[in-house]
């Protein structure tokens, strides 16, 4: 069962990263940064995000997605 308050929020987490890490901007837009991270679910239950292979974020970056997509969706 999809969840469309938890991915709204977990949407807005994302815009949040995107806006504390300035230089985000000069590699690709807020939206487009948004997309690397969509919600698939399988069995009902939302899937963990995957590193985005087309942009590079460093590790501290995709963690705090990670924390964004738990706090969302626990």
């Amino acid at each position: 069962m999809t969840d469309p308050l938890s991915a709204s929020l977990f949407e807005m987490r994302l815009q949040d990263i995107y806006r504390k890490h300035p230089w985000i901007k000069y590699e690709i837009s807020m939206q487009d940064f948004v997309n690397l991270f969509p919600v698939r679910y399988k069995n009902g239950k939302p899937l963990k995000p995957e590193q985005p292979a087309s942009v590079a974020l460093d590790r501290d970056l995709f963690l705090e997605v990670l924390v964004a997509f738990k706090q969302s969706f626990n």
